[in-house]
């Protein structure tokens, strides 16, 4: 890390800050199977369920709610590709107006996706169908907002950029902290309410922890950022005198350092070039794959085990906190890809200079795609498995395959 500017406490807050930010607020929909059970409780949708005569295992007659069962899973599938397609936008937006902007924005749509949820009822129950999208798009915008403080970590950055969609996936665990309160005589709105007051500290957080445009990759000397820095600081004006005229500010600096180029050298790689590459587009492809798989089961994981359990309650409900339990590991899973990246980048030799070191890189990654399919295969084999007592190595699988596959994916993008 780079002498002055940002102290290493003001870093290291920066950091956790992030992580419990992303932990606690950012992923929140994938526990959308703990949230179906609370929702379900309370009659969400609850008159789409009509008569039937399919016995219980106590020989009593249950009501058909597959319409019900569709119409929460239309909820998680519409609030999920809102989390993609609008990465992209959000993308832009966040390149073309700094964090600060990106993270208002932000906090302003998780903010009002948990007051709609805060605040419908059973007769309001389409308020749903807005709310998810917010908070799906809100979390995801926040998450990209604080992957770039792995820049200010140098050599661990992987590792870093890793952490942080492992803690990603973790959140989806607070909708299992949310139907346990419930369990407990809490409301659901009243939780909500605390979850729309908590955007006061996200707001803090971006003034005080996080730059106004971009953390640069490499660190100029002396960077700072945050609120006790506005406009150019001291530190600024001083780094900006004494380098060579040209060169670029801190925050002007691009996320990735080019390569350095001779006279007879090809310019830099433009957007467009990128984008239409093979390498981006069979990324793309087995990224969507994966992700689809993925949403399949999370938005229906409650039909599923209401099917397998034939209608016992109490063991869907046991079921469905196992699963939750078991994505709090997300976090703990995730550094491993990051250190397998780091690792193979790192090496035994020299990182070669220019398109090979590119290239090197790009090697480096190999294997995290090998195990990060190998993993999402033999999740897809678990799930196919009709039998309750399997659903737990699936649970595991999961969240193993979901954190390598998220943590890999942004490191990889990082490196490409």
């Amino acid at each position: 890390m780079a002498g002055g500017g940002a102290g290493v406490a003001k870093r290291l807050g920066t950091l956790l800050s992030g992580l419990l930010e992303c932990g606690a607020f950012c992923g929140v929909i994938f526990g959308w199977a703990s949230l179906v059970f609370v929702l379900k409780d309370l009659g969400y949708f609850e008159d789409l369920c009509q008569p039937t005569a399919t016995p219980s295992p106590n020989r009593t007659l249950l009501p058909d709610c597959s319409w019900q069962d569709e119409q929460f899973s239309l909820v998680f599938t519409i609030g999920s590709f809102m989390n993609n397609f609008v990465t992209f936008p959000m993308g832009f937006i966040f390149d073309r107006f700094g964090t600060t902007v990106a993270r208002l924005i932000a906090i302003s749509l998780y903010t009002g996706g948990t007051l709609l949820v805060a605040f419908s009822t059973p007769e309001l129950a389409v308020l749903l169908f807005p709310a998810m999208s917010m908070l799906s798009v809100g979390g995801i915008l926040l998450l990209l907002t604080n992957m770039q403080v792995g820049n200010l970590f140098g050599k661990y950055r992987s590792i870093i950029i890793t952490l942080y969609n492992g803690a990603f996936d973790s959140s989806s665990a607070i909708f299992l902290i949310i139907k346990v309160l419930y369990e407990h005589g809490l409301s659901l709105r009243a939780m909500f309410l605390f979850m729309a007051a908590c955007s006061a500290w996200h707001l803090l957080r971006t003034l005080f922890l996080m730059p106004r445009t971009h953390i640069p990759y490499p660190l100029p000397p002396a960077y700072d950022y945050g609120l006790r820095c506005p406009g150019r600081s001291q530190s600024y004006r001083t780094y900006e005198e004494k380098r060579p005229p040209g060169e670029a500010g801190p925050e002007e600096t691009p996320l990735e350092p080019s390569a350095p180029r001779g006279d007879g050298d090809p310019p830099g790689v433009s957007f467009r070039a990128c984008v239409c590459s093979r390498v981006f587009a069979w990324h793309v492809a087995w990224l969507s794959v994966m992700q689809l798989r993925h949403y399949l089961f999370i938005g229906t994981l409650n039909p599923l085990l209401d099917h397998l359990a034939r209608g016992d309650s109490h063991l869907v409900s046991t079921y469905t906190n196992a699963f939750a339990f078991t994505q709090l590991c997300g976090v703990l899973c995730a550094p491993w890809n990051g250190l397998i990246l780091d690792r193979h980048k790192r090496g035994k030799t020299p990182r070669p200079e220019g398109a090979l070191g590119a290239l090197a890189d790009l090697r480096a990654s190999v294997l995290s795609l090998v195990v990060t399919a190998t993993l999402c295969v033999l999740f897809s084999v678990c799930a196919a498995v009709p039998m309750l007592p399997v659903q737990f190595a699936t649970f595991v699988l999961q969240v193993l395959s979901r954190s390598f596959l998220y943590g890999g994916n942004a490191a990889f993008l990082a490196i490409a």
